[in-house]
């Protein structure tokens, strides 16, 4: 196997009358494709039930994984926490100003216009100190506080890198896996090392509107009973999707960490498989688990298998995965990039050089890439 730099996964995960994505008008996203409107979840959808799964495997159960929060208010309720209750209320708001100000720039002072910013555990501990120090610089005086937080504004001005100096996680592991843009100061900026494409359905879109009623317990007999009449959108699917790892620049975010990288790929195959981008829990269950699971640890630029579902097929899982095995064999064919594969399927299909596992066997592989990933000179 050639040194890895990307570790791609491919996963088809059925999923029956649900609504896992919806569009501004409340109806499941879709994607137009091969001719053909298609179910869609859409890749930050999938990002945000990944990072925020209560599982297992959670990203935040990893050994040195710093947290991140990704909000508006991250100064108001994180920054000026019960530290603040007893100081003067005019000496906070004219500290809370200016750190609104450089945290979301010249808009802080509107929520609304806000941009809705990820910071990492070490930044907010950061502005909390800086908060802590302005305080005991003004001597319990609003007009001397409104003084220092406008000298420490001087010196700090659109500087939000500087917060997390010193830290191998300044944005926290969800900033060094999904990246981060601010803004208000580029320089805080960080590339994503998990790329995620949209989930799509590998057949024809399958949606019914669905019609109900909220029935009245306590109804006369002579009323229907029914107080509410509405109407949602159900769709079922079965839906391929995509990822790609960056294996150095992973290792750069988390701070060279290779021990750490290779845990958070450990536990990515396992929600990848296992956690469900589900909304309207109580009334459709939207739970499922990878029916497929294809790993590819290569040192050639990435390629999505989503060609083999252009033209799309029935809705089965054993017909998709012959469809990408027969795509997979035709780019083997001329391109013979010689990646290293491992499959964990529930049918019967052999794939193309992929040796075929459990889910643990697949998730042990992946973190046992980092230690292979040359790193750039």
């Amino acid at each position: 196997m050639p040194d890895p730099r990307f570790l791609q996964i491919h996963f088809l995960a059925p999923y029956t009358a649900a609504l896992l994505n919806r569009d501004d008008a409340g109806l499941a996203k879709r994607l137009p494709y091969g001719g053909h409107l298609r179910t869609r979840v859409s890749s930050q959808c999938l990002k945000r039930h990944w990072r925020l799964a209560d599982d297992p495997h959670a990203l935040d159960r990893i050994d040195g994984a710093d947290a991140a929060f990704r909000s508006r208010e991250i100064v108001e309720r994180k920054v000026f926490g019960d530290w603040s209750e007893g100081v003067a209320g005019d000496t906070i708001a004219a500290i809370r100003e200016v750190l609104l100000k450089a945290v979301y720039g010249d808009k802080g002072a509107d929520k609304k216009s806000r941009q809705t910013l990820l910071l990492g555990e070490v930044e907010v501990a950061y502005l909390t100190q800086a908060a802590q120090d302005m305080v005991a610089q003004s001597n319990g005086d609003p007009k001397q506080a409104k003084d220092v937080a406008a000298e420490w504004f001087k010196t700090h001005k659109a500087n939000l890198k500087a917060m997390g100096e010193g830290s191998k996680l300044p944005g926290g592991l969800v900033g060094a896996l999904f990246g981060r843009m601010v803004t208000s100061d580029p320089r805080a900026n960080i590339d994503a090392a998990v790329h995620v494409a949209h989930a799509f359905t590998v057949h024809a879109e399958e949606a019914e509107s669905d019609y109900f009623i909220a029935a009245d317990d306590l109804a006369r007999e002579e009323d229907t009973g029914a107080d509410t009449i509405q109407e949602t959108e159900l769709t079922s699917g079965l839906f391929y999707g995509y990822v790609v790892v960056d294996l150095p620049a992973l290792i750069g975010n988390l701070g060279g960490d290779r021990r750490l990288a290779g845990e958070v790929l450990h536990n990515l195959v396992y929600l990848v498989a296992e956690v469900s981008p589900g909304a309207k829990l109580g009334s459709t269950a939207p739970y499922s688990r990878a029916s497929f699971l294809l790993l590819e640890a290569g040192d050639r630029q990435p390629r999505s298998l989503a060609e083999a579902f252009r033209a799309p097929v029935a809705p089965d899982t054993a017909q998709a995965v012959a469809a990408l095995a027969d795509h997979l064999a035709a780019l083997d064919g001329v391109y013979a990039t010689a990646e290293d594969r491992r499959v964990m399927t529930l049918v019967n299909r052999d794939l193309p050089g992929t040796a075929r596992g459990t889910l643990a066997e697949l998730a042990q592989f992946a973190g046992g890439l980092p230690t292979a990933v040359p790193m750039p000179a």
